[in-house]
């Protein structure tokens, strides 16, 4: 197996964080994504890479172990049981001189030499010693949905790794919220589990409505005349257009709040946020000659108060 330098791939130093990691993570697979690039072997090839990137460096226990191991990285648990230093690439005097007697080997091993001896202690055919079992690797994949679909429960296929896989959206995900669909990731070895899928949403927002949560945030056109007599306004929401109604003298800047009329809660059937309304009352433009002449009679009536 040939070293993959996962930094590189990432275009991020060594010293990255976690939050740099995400963020160069999430930049590269939206590059690189199946849905972008359709018939794209090569970029097919570099999402897989991107998402094997992310899958060992964010995770701070096997990025420990990559630092430390390099391509042998999931063997780790198993190298140090063996005392083996890859800084001194030697392994240590206590195993030296114990049962198992490796000067035979010189004990010096790099790369791939270290890899096929290994396998060949415990893993190979004629080890007395059982196969281990290993867990397949996590995959992560990014999903975009705009604020209406993101608004039902319902069902989407997408592409990972060449397969095609159909999952369900429940009502009321959150962008940047990440859901694990289990046993769709990388095949185990020797028998091993298969890993897990961590899909992360991107919601975007092309609708009227700003979202805080569960709740939604609006606001409405309110003509001068219903502002000052009272009246009602047709309100739209995700679920239908709803009448609301307007008391005299209302302001701008008031707001209202409509109960149940917000997002889905997540995983809560029939649960719901609420959608706050506020008021912005519009002065009337391009006026005849009667209403200049009654508005001026309104003035010196209240002047006259």
């Amino acid at each position: 197996m040939d070293y993959i330098d996962y930094y590189k791939i990432l275009d991020i130093t060594k010293s990255a964080t976690e939050a740099e990691i995400k963020k160069a993570y999430r930049k590269a697979a939206r590059k690189y994504h199946p849905d972008l690039n359709p018939n794209d072997k090569e970029a097919e090839k570099k999402f897989k890479e991107i998402n094997e990137a992310n899958e060992v460096l964010s995770n701070p226990e096997n990025r420990k172990k990559y630092d430390k191991y390099g391509k042998d990285w999931k063997q780790a648990d198993e190298f140090e049981k063996a005392g083996y230093d890859p800084n001194q690439q030697q392994y240590s005097k206590q195993q030296q001189s114990g049962n198992q007697d490796f000067s035979g080997f010189g004990g010096d091993f790099s790369g791939s030499d270290f890899s096929e001896f290994f396998n060949s202690m415990y893993g190979g055919g004629r080890s007395s010693r059982s196969q281990s079992k290993y867990r397949g690797q996590d995959f992560n994949a990014e999903l975009q949905l705009d604020l209406a679909s993101a608004y039902t429960t319902h069902k989407q296929s997408l592409t990972v790794n060449g397969k095609n896989i159909r999952i369900t959206i429940p009502a009321g995900v959150e962008n940047g919220q990440i859901i694990k669909i289990p046993g769709h990731g990388g095949p185990g070895a020797n028998g091993g589990p298969s890993g897990d899928l961590f899909i992360t949403f991107t919601i975007e927002n092309n609708s009227d409505f700003k979202r805080e949560g569960n709740n939604l945030y609006s606001d409405i056109d309110l003509d001068l005349y219903t502002a000052l007599l009272g009246g009602e306004v047709l309100v739209n929401t995700f679920d239908g257009k709803v009448k609301v109604k307007v008391p005299a003298e209302t302001q701008t800047g008031t707001k209202v709040k409509l109960k149940g009329k917000g997002f889905p809660v997540y995983k809560k059937e029939n649960q719901f946020g609420d959608l706050f309304i506020t008021y912005n009352v519009k002065t009337p433009t391009k006026l005849s000659q009667k209403e200049k002449e009654l508005f001026e009679e309104l003035a010196k009536l209240r002047n006259h108060e």
